[in-house]
């Protein structure tokens, strides 16, 4: 680690180290992850530098297989279900008995056997289209030379310049400006990607830590942004508390993110906020706690906003704009 750019690194309390460019913090492997686009259940593993285009590999040929599967279904039933239709005036008879009539299938077809092959044809067409739209949206962002992160980052980094009317332009460091280039930096022949995964090639105007700089103002921008909240009521961390309403329990946040337990008198700080739910940190005791963070997601009816706070008048994100 060089000295004089400690000043331009997020330090991750968890690893108790700075974090390279591009690199997060995985809460699921527990862990810094280069170039970390997001965490896949899937695989039970992170997308990220070392496997960024193995995964969308994964993505493309998902699809096709599942397409492929759904041809075989398609020529199975109409090839066993073509001389057992007959169509009358009012209706359509399957005489599902042909089975039994010379020549013998080698693989009996019968009602059930149908029935197999129509659900499994639904799966795979149902793959097929939600598989096929993940990897239209990874093939966007590699075509930029982002991750689902950074294509965030830059998002609130248009929000926060919008939000004080600072002027300034931010300019998104690792678009090549084409998208061939754009293209080789995550799939290359050898199926290694380029470079080390700390250092990275930008584009005129902009250096190395260009994103990193703008994280560490998104972060000093939260920290003013934020509420801070008292607990009023007991929260176990469930995802849908059954005692806190019935609008708490059926508008639960659909996310990976975690809930956090509550006792009364916990202090919060909130950063954001959907109309039943809020999402925040626990203030701990550093020296107690080892440093470890608590953040997550509580209901809104367990905590009010204590009074005697300075930052009590700053809106939250999420309050202020509807995303």
């Amino acid at each position: 680690e060089k000295s004089q750019d400690c000043m331009y690194l997020q330090y991750c309390k968890v690893c108790q180290s700075y974090k390279a460019p591009r690199s997060h913090h995985c809460r699921k492997c527990n862990r810094c992850v280069m170039k970390m686009d997001h965490h896949c259940p899937w695989i039970n593993n992170c997308c990220g530098y070392q496997n960024h285009a193995s995964f969308t590999l994964f993505l493309l040929l998902a699809p096709l297989g599942c397409i492929h599967a759904s041809f075989i279904f398609v020529m199975t039933m109409y090839t066993q279900l073509y001389n057992r239709i007959s169509f009358g005036w009012s209706s359509v008879k399957i005489d599902m008995s042909a089975a039994k009539r010379d020549p013998r299938p080698i693989v009996p077809f019968g009602l059930s056997a149908f029935a197999a092959s129509l659900f499994a044809l639904g799966l795979a067409l149902g793959t097929t289209i939600a598989v096929g739209m993940l990897f239209i949206i990874q093939m966007k962002v590699i075509l930029t030379n982002k991750t689902s992160i950074e294509s965030w980052i830059e998002e609130k980094a248009k929000d926060r310049i919008q939000y004080y009317q600072t002027g300034e332009t931010f300019i998104f460091p690792y678009d090549m400006g084409s998208k061939w280039k754009n293209f080789k930096q995550v799939f290359t022949w050898s199926g290694i990607p380029e470079g080390d995964g700390l250092d990275w090639p930008v584009r005129d105007g902009c250096h190395q830590y260009s994103l990193t700089i703008e994280q560490l103002k998104q972060k000093a921008d939260k920290r003013v942004r934020s509420v801070r909240y008292r607990a009023v009521e007991d929260y176990g961390g469930v995802c849908c508390p059954v005692t806190k309403g019935v609008k708490t329990f059926f508008t639960t946040p659909c996310t990976e993110e975690p809930r956090i337990a509550l006792s009364k008198g916990d202090l919060i700080l909130a950063t954001r906020g959907l109309k039943h739910w809020m999402y925040g940190e626990k203030i701990l005791n550093s020296a107690a706690d080892g440093g470890i963070r608590e953040r997550g997601w509580f209901p809104r009816k367990c905590v009010e906003k204590c009074q005697c706070d300075s930052e009590m008048d700053q809106p939250m994100d999420g309050e202020k704009k509807s995303r």
